[in-house]
């Protein structure tokens, strides 16, 4: 199985969202959004929107919303 993890993080490292599915396309079109979506103000403060693929849910932050 293959988990698709969006995070976005802060000028500090600080994960400020984070969403994990098991839908390519919706996590591409997540990660498409976010990167959008980022203000000039928080892409020069450091910002960055991360996608990375899981084998586990065990293996997704805690923090994170879980879609199926």
């Amino acid at each position: 199985m293959t988990i698709w993890v969006n995070e976005q993080k802060d000028g500090c490292g600080i994960i400020q969202a984070c969403i994990a599915t098991t839908n390519q396309q919706q996590a591409e079109d997540c990660h498409a959004n976010w990167e959008k979506e980022l203000t000039p103000q928080q892409k020069e403060q450091g910002w960055e929107v991360t996608i990375k693929t899981v084998a586990s849910w065990d293996d997704v932050p805690v923090n994170a919303l879980k879609l199926n």
